[in-house]
């Protein structure tokens, strides 16, 4: 009997997108080390010869080639691996020397080798564990706009103390289950921001789309929103964590 969650791995693996073109995840089963980072692949980005090289510098040296990447710190160890193995293992398929930061120090890793293709390669599957492991991080910050105008705090006050008089006899529903009205707040998305730099460049990216996409879209003027309603954080009805309030636009618009 075929194993079905194996055969669905290899039939539908997943899949990362970096710079317009899509590669595969494949996992590796290894043994754990106690105390040591669990999660462990192998990237693989097919033909190292068929690799992206306009995406980034690849410059020649008297030694052969090299190129420079720019990974915050705390991704360094998913570069590395248990005891260095995925580093190894890079270095030993790409014939590349691979230099990593020592922990906690900013800076870049350094990919040299003799062979351009081989430098491409191991830069792209640099590429593809840095976006993976990314995506497993804690967010650390988030945007949002601040609700806290007089008349919003008056009426969440006010839909507090309802819900507390029809439902206190409920299990679990007290008062510290609502927010500070002084922190009500508009979520509009949240970032994995892993050192100084990368919060700087997402200052930089924030003005920059409202100088060239927002400011032209609402072309100056407030937008006026209703907030509205409850809806659930969770797919789950019966595993409810978060409850919040929906928000529309008040003339119909999709801004």
């Amino acid at each position: 009997m075929i194993d079905r969650m194996s055969s669905m791995d290899v039939l539908r693996p997943a899949l990362i997108r970096i710079g317009g073109r899509i590669y595969r995840k494949n996992i590796i089963q290894q043994q754990t080390y106690p105390n040591e980072e669990e999660d462990d692949f192998y990237a693989d980005s097919g033909d190292p010869t068929d690799e992206p090289c306009d995406t980034f510098l690849v410059e020649e040296t008297e030694r052969g080639f090299q190129c420079a990447v720019e990974v915050p710190s705390p991704l360094y160890k998913y570069i590395i691996g248990k005891k260095g193995e995925t580093r190894k293992r890079l270095e030993t398929e790409t014939r590349t020397s691979i230099s990593i930061p020592k922990p906690g120090i900013e800076g870049q890793i350094v990919i040299t080798g003799q062979q351009r293709s081989g430098v491409v390669s191991a830069r792209t599957r640099i590429d593809v564990l840095v976006e993976s492991f990314r995506k497993k991080q804690p967010f650390t910050h988030f945007l949002s706009f601040a609700l806290t105008q007089p008349v919003i705090q008056e009426k969440f006050l006010q839909f507090k103390e309802k819900v507390l008089e029809k439902c206190s006899k409920d299990h679990g529903v007290n008062s510290t289950l609502f927010q500070n009205p002084a922190k009500l707040h508009l979520t509009i998305g949240t970032l994995v921001l892993l050192n100084e730099q990368e919060i700087q460049k997402a200052c930089e990216l924030l003005q920059k789309s409202k100088e060239d996409f927002i400011d032209k879209t609402v072309g100056g003027k407030p937008l006026t929103v209703e907030v509205a309603g409850i809806e659930y954080m969770n797919d789950d009805p019966a595993m409810i964590d978060v409850l919040y309030a929906n928000v529309h636009m008040k003339d119909g618009s999709d801004k």
